[in-house]
């Protein structure tokens, strides 16, 4: 058993009375099950503190750096959120320069807010035949620390949240030729490098720091999180400054042992486990081969793209990505993970059931001799040019003001409705959720374009945030004076 929950476990079975926090004081409260409360406690003798780690949570994190390939390793019970606003806060100084890819968390532009950074975009390339975006490339970066010398760190994502992955090796090597940080939000990839046959995780390929959520793609509790440190380029001391900044004080020792647990199974499991994972998804990949309508990523033997991560494409008939996830959902009982203009994302971990794998086959297979039956192909062949359009028009450069992004989200705004918004700047973040990522960031222009996409999202019954429903119309925060 696992080393903490097993102390937990032993403690709450002991007569030691709590005359501290939490207030449920190790009882059956309410209608939570009572193991639940048992065995929540907080920073008390014989537990340790995550924030100045002297004994069982030393052993831990220094288990799960090993097993990772990390110089260092730290627990988070704030999610990803925190890891990558910490690494951020603590590369870069407070008004430095990031390169950032343009389809980061918003934790990162919070990050460069907070910091006062000047941010330079890198914008992924769009995959033609289908409508997601790549990974950020090497020579992407390459170009542009040679553009511009003041950059101080690079913020990547990969795997994306629809699955793409980025050559890590080569960009490392690259950032690190111009004597810079790299970040790399590894958010959806704590599983990679347990099976040879996975991509290998961002530590062991040369980046800097690596943040992972430990909930996401293994089995951890919501909100679990880790954050490993490679060679010594990164300052550790601020590192550690602002994990306690952005950490809370009392973390949940429940989380804390459900990361424990998730590791501690990989380690013990994990050959087994990844094994079934992976002849499971193959087959599934397989099996999907027959559907004539719908179109799926991966294909076989694409290195590219994450295990796990299935993309269900509908842009060869008149249904849209929701249309497909409500169906899955309603008729199928199969809940999926996203949906988006025309295609939607189902994902497996080794948490998954060979039935899961089955309903979800037998499901798409179905609902593809429905769609074939229906005769209507084609009709959304220029979706994937408008989701193109969208960003090749959103401002990528603004040298007019290199501070757009604070400077629009502290000043005066206004409340105007959405089809009057051509033209303006915008004051808030607007973001299609999940996955999580700004369509617009605070002090960019909206386009045209952007705002028939968002119209189109809108009536799609796709989630937005930053737009708001009053009534039968929809409104968005502006800027109400130059900035």
């Amino acid at each position: 058993m696992a080393k903490l929950y097993n102390q937990l476990t032993e403690y709450s079975k002991s007569d030691m009375y709590p005359l501290h926090m939490p207030g449920h004081k190790r009882r059956l409260m309410g209608e939570m099950p009572k193991e639940f409360y048992q065995a929540d406690i907080t920073e008390i003798n014989g537990f340790d503190n995550l924030h100045e780690p002297e004994e069982i949570f030393v052993e831990l994190q220094e288990k799960v750096a090993k097993l990772c390939g990390a110089k260092k390793s730290y627990f988070l019970v704030n999610g990803s959120t925190c890891g990558v606003l910490a690494a951020i806060s603590a590369c870069l100084p407070k008004g430095g320069h990031l390169l950032m890819a343009r389809n980061a968390h918003k934790s990162a532009y919070h990050a460069a807010y907070l910091r006062e950074l000047k941010v330079t975009y890198l914008w992924p390339e769009f995959i033609p035949e289908y409508p997601i975006y790549e990974a950020i490339t090497p020579m992407q970066v390459e170009k542009a620390l040679e553009k511009d010398s003041t950059i101080q760190a690079v913020f990547l994502v990969s795997p994306t949240y629809e699955g793409r992955i980025a050559d890590i090796r080569a960009i490392a090597d690259c950032v690190h030729k111009h004597d810079r940080l790299l970040i790399v939000d590894e958010a959806h990839g704590a599983h990679l490098g347990f099976d040879r046959r996975f991509a290998q995780n961002s530590v062991v390929q040369g980046a800097d720091i690596v943040i992972q959520s430990t909930h996401k793609t293994l089995p951890a509790p919501t909100q679990t999180a880790i954050l490993h440190v490679n060679g010594d380029r990164v300052p550790i001391d601020l590192l550690e400054r602002f994990l306690h900044i952005y950490q809370t004080s009392s973390p949940s020792y429940l989380l804390l042992s459900g990361i424990e647990n998730a590791y501690d199974l990989v380690e013990k499991e994990g050959a087994q486990l990844f094994e079934r994972f992976y002849q499971n998804w193959i087959e599934l990949l397989h099996q999907l081969e027959a559907c004539r309508v719908l179109r799926f990523l991966p294909r076989k033997d694409d290195r590219n793209h994450d295990i796990g991560k299935l993309i269900m494409d509908t842009g060869k008939t008149m249904r849209s990505g929701q249309w497909l996830f409500e169906l899955l959902l309603e008729k199928y009982h199969l809940q999926l993970e996203m949906a988006a203009g025309s295609y939607c994302l189902a994902m497996f971990t080794i948490g998954d059931t060979e039935e899961g794998y089955e309903r979800l086959a037998k499901a798409l297979l179905e609902i593809d001799e429905m769609l074939l039956a229906e005769q209507k192909t084609g009709i959304r062949a220029n979706l994937s040019a408008s989701l193109d359009a969208e960003f090749q028009n959103t401002p990528r450069d603004r040298e007019d003001d290199e501070n757009a992004l604070f400077k629009a989200w502290d000043c005066p705004k206004v409340e105007i409705p959405l089809e009057k918004a051509e033209g303006r700047v915008a004051g808030e973040f607007i973001n299609l959720y999940p996955p999580g990522f700004p369509i617009l960031v605070p002090g960019e222009q909206i386009s045209a374009t952007d705002l028939e996409q968002l119209q189109k999202n809108l009536a799609d019954g796709l989630h937005v945030q930053g737009i708001v429903k009053k009534q039968a119309n929809y409104f968005v925060k502006v800027v109400s004076e130059k900035i």
